[in-house]
């Protein structure tokens, strides 16, 4: 017996390297795995160079504030435009952010357009609240004034640093709604425009080439729908990235003061055109359909580009 007992062992012996060989094997299947996972989780990052902040809820898109501390500077007047406040995330760790300048109505002051200001930059955009070169400037004037901002928030604010200047929008109240509407006429490569209840005696805008949010109010009796906003938003180009939202029960100056429905959808917009972040597109497609706080939403689903 003691002359046959090592057979066993020696039998076992050879199987030995082929259990250490499949166990090699399995290691580098997932190694090779996971080498797969983080290359695919690289790629999908790179197709969306430009998302800032956390993916959206419906919570996180209608919250007073967003994930970004936020810090704010002041602007002088200057030959381009009245001066303004800059509203800013203070993090210098996730790069650059998009800009936008923001301008108020006839006879307003950027305090009317203020609270627009911490609300959008919390949520990852680097945003100037304008004051008029004077409070009666029209809506030329006003777009003229949107664009003198970003030139000054790229070029020479203090923080240029934080901003991606191929990466703009614009919005603005009434003529400074009108305003905006001027802006992106003018200068096409635009990400976004938001006009505001918009006013301004040009009804037709098939120049426009922006991306384009325009909002109005049922109960507006300075710039009614019926012969400022829903013309507005009927004249650009059908093929164009372009919606109408109508708050229900409101008035004129309803995006003068913190509006959740204002902030929701444009702060949407902003984001899946200035920063290209699709994950914002389930709040825009399907399209919003009436509610308490919508009388009607039209629009082009699902958005190109």
């Amino acid at each position: 017996m003691s002359a046959s007992a090592p057979a066993p062992e020696s039998a076992a012996r050879p199987r030995r390297p082929r259990r250490r060989l499949g166990a090699l094997l399995t290691t580098a299947a997932v190694l090779a795995g996971l080498t797969t996972s983080f290359t695919g989780v690289a790629d999908a990052a790179a197709d969306n160079p430009y998302e800032r902040g956390p993916a959206p809820t419906t919570a996180s898109i209608e919250a007073a504030r967003g994930s970004y501390a936020v810090s704010q500077t002041t602007v002088a007047r200057t030959s381009g435009f009245g001066g303004g406040t800059v509203y800013y995330p203070t993090t210098t760790s996730d790069g650059t952010f998009g800009a936008v300048a923001i301008a108020p109505g006839f006879t307003a002051s950027q305090s009317a357009v203020s609270w627009l200001g911490p609300r959008l930059a919390s949520q990852g955009f680097v945003v100037i609240t304008i004051d008029t070169l004077s409070t009666l400037d029209q809506p030329a004037a006003r777009g003229d004034q949107l664009l003198a901002a970003l030139d000054y928030l790229t070029q020479s604010s203090s923080v240029r640093t934080r901003i991606d200047s191929t990466r703009l929008g614009v919005m603005g109240h009434s003529m400074g709604g009108g305003g905006s509407l001027e802006a992106a006429k003018d200068r096409p490569s635009l990400q976004a425009a938001v006009p505001l209840t918009p006013w301004n005696t040009d009804k037709t805008w098939p120049e426009v080439q922006t991306p384009t949010l325009i909002v109005g109010a049922d109960g507006d009796t300075v710039a009614p729908v019926s012969s400022h906003a829903e013309p507005f938003y009927t004249s650009l180009p059908s093929a164009l990235n372009r919606a109408y939202l109508e708050l229900n029960g409101a008035t004129h100056s309803a995006p003068t003061s913190s509006n959740t429905t204002v902030a929701k959808y444009s702060l949407s917009w902003l984001k899946r055109f200035i920063d290209n972040d699709t994950r914002y597109e389930q709040f825009l497609c399907p399209l919003p359909v009436a509610s308490a706080t919508i009388e009607e939403y039209r629009g082009n689903c699902p958005h190109t580009g």
